[in-house]
């Protein structure tokens, strides 16, 4: 049952890069990468609290818990999503 990061939502809904977050909380874009995209197998507290400070959200905004069926479904919703969005490019 995997933990899942949802810092790629936040942004959205801070409207917010990625580039504009590593550079006020002080870490590499290359870090803020990976912990965007979960290839982390831990993190630093004062790290998830100056996310949530400049974000302006709480730690629970930002990880999330599934299910393993739950993790399974919204992979499942990713790969549509690309195959759409890619679908749609050799259309034009």
């Amino acid at each position: 049952m995997p933990i899942v990061m949802r810092l790629d939502r936040m942004l959205a809904l801070r409207g917010m890069s990625s580039t504009e977050l590593a550079s006020l909380i002080g870490t590499s874009t290359v870090n803020l990468s990976n912990i965007k995209t979960g290839k982390i197998r831990g993190m630093r507290f004062s790290t998830l609290e100056a996310m949530c400070e400049v974000l302006e959200c709480k730690p629970g905004d930002l990880v999330d818990y599934l299910t393993d069926e739950e993790y399974e479904e919204e992979k499942m919703q990713k790969e549509l999503a690309k195959k759409r969005i890619k679908a749609s490019r050799l259309r034009r």
